[in-house]
């Protein structure tokens, strides 16, 4: 189930927070105000998307959107569940034979593990069942990695644009020296869209990229376990067996703690 990951906009509204603070503890409102300006947003974005829609081909583009949403939701995988769940497979197993589990499969929502359990079931060999599930992580790596990739080209190219802006800028002054009033609106134009192309990339797209890539690498590792898992149900082996190789996937503070609690049963 997706919930909404806050980390993600909190951090951007902390770094919004201080830029905000600190130009409007030097100059006020009316300094604050300063900071805004249309034509160095437009020259920026408009950059930016004009280059995206160079370097991409239109179908990636639509799913941009789709994309960076993820890094507003966070997926609930629990590795520990699903060692408790192939734990629960293997005695199965075990007790009843491969053929038990398809009873089993209308409880479990991971298309993923349903795969490499509906392989095991038909007796598919252990090197072809790893074979198989490895291509399909290797297709979601490289899917997550396109999509991601829209994010850390904006991230290039937001501050290459605001350069841009900048010279824009400065050109547009050099010509009106002569009229002292065009100086100000040039001026901002010049110095605005480097500060907005830098705190897109910094604040919005290198993040959002680096998110994504943290996502990606959890679901992963996730998918490694379950391939292990799976390996181990084909293979017939013994549950506490199967427990202690996928208790090894497990984070390090939850296996020490689970280590305690056996011992305490024990004593």
């Amino acid at each position: 189930m997706k919930k909404i990951d806050m980390l993600t906009p909190i951090g951007i509204l902390i770094g919004i927070s201080m830029v905000v603070f600190g130009v409007i503890s030097s100059g006020g409102m009316s300094g604050f105000l300063a900071f805004i300006d249309v034509p160095s947003i437009l020259i920026v974005l408009g950059g930016v998307f004009g280059t995206l829609c160079v370097s991409f081909p239109l179908k990636q583009l639509k799913n941009m959107g789709r994309v960076g949403k993820q890094a507003f939701q966070s997926k609930d995988i629990n590795v520990e569940e699903i060692v408790g769940t192939f734990v629960h497979l293997s005695e199965k197993a075990r007790r009843e034979g491969l053929l038990s589990l398809e009873a089993e499969l209308e409880q479990i929502d991971d298309s993923f593990v349903k795969k490499g359990i509906l392989l095991a079931i038909d007796g598919v060999e252990p090197e072809m069942i790893r074979e198989l599930l490895e291509a399909e992580i290797a297709a979601v790596e490289e899917r997550h990695a396109r999509g991601r990739s829209m994010f850390e080209k904006a991230g290039d190219y937001a501050p290459a644009w605001g350069m841009i802006g900048t010279l824009v800028g400065l050109v547009l002054m050099l010509k009106s020296l002569n009229t002292p009033s065009s100086l100000g609106p040039n001026m901002a134009i010049a110095l605005l869209t480097t500060f907005y192309g830098a705190l897109l990339s910094n604040l919005f797209f290198q993040p959002i990229a680096a998110k994504l890539a943290g996502k990606t690498e959890h679901e992963l590792f996730v998918k490694e376990v379950i391939i292990e898992g799976v390996i181990g149900l084909q293979a017939g082996q013994n549950s506490r067996f199967v427990q202690a190789k996928l208790k090894v996937f497990a984070p390090v503070e939850k296996r020490k703690l689970e280590e305690k609690r056996e011992h305490v049963r024990e004593a």
